[in-house]
């Protein structure tokens, strides 16, 4: 134990003395790889789609075709004609690729009716109209692109997620967000009064067609969160407000009154958000509101987990964290939620003043403040430092679970899991490891498969084996949370996130649902933007379960087989939640 927590502060100051050199450097890390990988240059003869963690939820690969790479609009409409006259079915990739589960497949390993249109090199129009406050961009723009363009005009975009390695079509395709519920709030598809989208066209029609969607017509509430079921998107038109500044501070506090404060907390700042991390017992409050573009102050909001790292220290720290999970070593993963928090503290979560942290409020304008992915850019000479989840160097790999909870329904949802944590604190450290649970604010949205109410959003990460069969230290409580959230509290799954069985019944819980699938019916008849992937998303539910199936979630475990009863896994009720089905270690079965 000596020697794990020596190793453990050993990673602490290597990280803040590559932090520091990181910024006095301004080094910058290796791009990542692109998620569409090709037997030839030119897209043909079979291509392989990735995710940009390098592993879907089922582990597959995504085989693919052909791919096609647009880049003008007439380009895309020509592609989907080519698809619509051929019988192809089509699925849309940005030059991220940040979705986890299947959404961009467009068929089964080694479909010969597949084909992928790539919108990496559409990306050239970003069209300001000042006098009417909107910006109309190519489907491909990156976020960041977007933001500094609008910027440079004296505007900005209200909302953003908070990470900006998305492209405009990717990003309001699954609902991407920030944090706040006033005004139009933090959803960017609520800020979208416009949409271009090429949808299959009769054999008179030239197979494709584009389809000018504006704010008064109904199909937009469909096509701002449409999953690339409906058609290609090609152009978005986001509203505008005139620039403005952000003032930031953290409050690192106590955690006790999370479940009574969150409402009040969301009003009072216009952009707020909680990390809670349980653990520790500590709940990091985020006062964040707008000031006048004159204020003084050019801070940066680069958020610790985006920032560019080192190969080696996301090597060792995955190498580590793998260690403690091979040896059940609960003591030394809390040693290590403890030296993260502390680093974060230290560095208010990568917020800068100028070229360093120096004190609270960190005040800079909003294209500087409302997200960050500093990571993403640079030379590819530049092999040393990287994203810290990069596949290609054995770093970082975990499961995200996001659930958006009716906003009158968290409070109970926290109260349930600190009955969990209080029963053995030290389990929760895994989650605390990375971000702990990170808590948002969205507001009701009009689109079909947004959310029907005032909403809170709970991300939060955890460790994922290296192999599929390979179960996890305290598996079983991270399975009841899930659950928990999903099924007794009635939490909706964010659609780019999420393991397969958070997707149960989905359908059910959203009220515009049979409005959605309308509009697909009306726009795509051939179902041509549908796949199995997607199916299994919109429609999931369990049907044969093989052995092992629960560890990644891809069942709910409901036989002792589903987990993994050679290495002491079996399948036991929930401790809170006794509905849950978990896979729980046991001791005695493999004495």
């Amino acid at each position: 134990m000596a020697n794990s927590q020596w190793l453990l502060h050993a990673l602490l100051l290597l990280l803040l003395l590559l932090h520091m050199d990181s910024i006095l450097l301004k080094t910058a890390s290796m791009p990542p790889p692109s998620p569409v990988m090709c037997n030839s240059p030119a897209g043909g003869d079979g291509c392989i789609l990735h995710n940009s963690y390098g592993a879907w939820n089922d582990r597959l690969d995504c085989h693919v075709q052909n791919v096609t790479y647009p880049t003008t609009e007439e380009e895309l409409r020509s592609a989907v004609a080519y698809a619509t006259r051929n019988g192809l079915n089509v699925k849309v990739v940005s030059k991220f690729s940040h979705t986890i589960p299947k959404l961009a497949c467009p068929g089964r390993t080694q479909s010969v009716n597949s084909f992928l249109i790539s919108t990496a090199n559409y990306a050239s129009s970003i069209d300001i109209d000042a006098t009417n406050l909107v910006v109309t961009a190519d489907a491909g723009v990156p976020l960041r692109q977007l933001i500094d363009r609008v910027e440079g005009q004296g505007l900005s975009l209200v909302a953003a997620p908070y990470w900006e390695g998305v492209s405009v079509g990717g990003l309001i395709s699954t609902g991407a967000h920030g944090s706040s519920w006033w005004g139009k709030g933090g959803a960017m598809h609520d800020h979208v009064v416009g949409i271009s989208l090429v949808a299959p066209a009769k054999e008179s029609e030239g197979f494709a067609k584009v389809i000018r969607i504006e704010a008064q017509d109904q199909l937009l509430n469909a096509a701002r969160v449409s999953l690339g079921l409906l058609g290609v998107i090609s152009k978005v038109k986001f509203s505008l407000e005139g620039g403005f500044k952000r003032s930031i501070t953290y409050n690192f506090t106590d955690d006790a009154q999370i479940e009574e404060i969150y409402r009040d907390h969301a009003m009072k700042y216009e952009f707020a958000d909680i990390t809670w991390y349980p653990s520790k017992h500590t709940a990091v409050y985020r006062y964040d509101n707008r000031v006048p573009l004159n204020t003084s102050g050019d801070g940066v909001y680069d958020f610790l987990g985006f920032q560019s790292n080192s190969v080696v220290v996301s090597k060792s720290v995955r190498a580590t964290e793998k260690l403690l999970e091979n040896a059940r070593n609960v003591d030394g993963k809390c040693t290590l939620a403890s030296t993260t928090v502390g680093y974060k503290k230290l560095i208010a979560n990568g917020l800068r003043n100028g070229l360093i942290f120096t004190g609270y409020p960190v005040i800079g304008c909003q294209g500087k403040m409302q997200t960050s992915g500093s990571c993403l850019y640079s030379p590819p000479s530049r092999t040393d430092l990287t994203c810290a989840w990069d596949p290609r160097i054995d770093g970082l790999f975990f499961y995200e679970t996001t659930a958006i909870f009716p906003a009158q329904r968290f409070a109970d949802f926290v109260r349930d899991v600190k009955k969990l944590r209080d029963m053995n604190p030290e389990n929760f450290c895994g989650v605390d490891i990375y971000n702990g649970f990170l808590i948002r604010f969205i507001k009701a949205s009009k689109a079909y498969l947004g959310q029907s109410e005032d909403s809170v959003v709970v991300d939060f990460n955890y460790y994922r084996a290296n192999g599929p069969s390979t179960p996890r230290l305290n598996q079983d409580v991270w399975e009841e949370v899930e659950q928990m959230a999903f099924f007794k509290h009635g939490a909706k799954p964010h659609w780019a996130k999420n393991r397969n069985s958070a997707f149960l019944n989905v359908q059910n819980k959203y009220p515009n649902f049979g409005k959605f699938m309308a509009a697909k019916k009306q726009l795509d008849p051939q179902n041509m933007f549908s796949s199995e992937w997607s199916d299994e998303i919109l429609f999931w539910n369990e049907a044969a379960k093989g052995d092992g199936c629960a560890l990644e979630g891809q069942c709910i475990c409901s036989e002792d087989r589903h987990c993994s009863p050679a290495k002491g896994y079996l399948c036991k009720a929930g401790l809170v939640y006794k509905e849950a089905r978990v896979c729980r270690y046991t001791q005695s079965s493999v004495a």
